[in-house]
């Protein structure tokens, strides 16, 4: 790369920076106060999606399947690491639930810090009358049983469902 070329894009890089913020409503990514889809009235309000970091929106927005809202935690609990539920995006996520909100979907990723932080927020979220769901975990596809650990495969029959 000349020295224009990598000039030109370490500017970029810094003006990306400067001009990210934090949407006041999922607390995702975004150059703008209210992101594109929070501002989206084609989104359905009374479904949130809780994910640990924007990658994970941006994963099940790319397969076009989950017409609702996000909350990005921005983190997950982990209180061997010092992150506790002030540390990350709670607060935020419990003052967005209102009358509006019907369902709860905790996709938190499926590892001790993960589980954990869908289990604290489900003890805050259910008293509310708010339906809490957790995202199925299960064997990969394109997997041999035989290489699958135990509790993924002790979730999986658990989640089963009939075809």
């Amino acid at each position: 790369m000349d020295m224009d070329s990598a000039a030109a894009l370490s500017n970029s890089i810094v003006e990306a920076r400067k001009n990210s913020k934090f949407c006041n409503i999922c607390c995702n990514l975004t150059d703008k106060y209210i992101c594109n889809i929070c501002d989206s009235h084609k989104r359905n309000q009374s479904l949130i999606m809780v994910v640990e970091d924007p990658r994970d929106m941006a994963a099940y927005e790319k397969i076009g399947e989950f017409d609702g809202l996000y909350h990005i935690l921005n983190g997950r609990l982990s209180p061997m690491n010092g992150i506790g539920p002030d540390d990350i995006r709670i607060k935020e996520l419990i003052k967005r639930l209102d009358e509006r909100v019907l369902e709860v979907v905790l996709a938190t990723n499926p590892n001790v810090e993960g589980e954990a932080t869908a289990m604290y927020i489900a003890k805050l979220v259910k008293p509310l009358g708010i339906s809490v769901t957790r995202i199925a975990h299960g064997v990969p596809v394109g997997s041999d049983l035989e290489q699958v650990d135990g509790l993924t495969l002790s979730r999986a029959l658990s989640g089963r469902i009939e075809i």
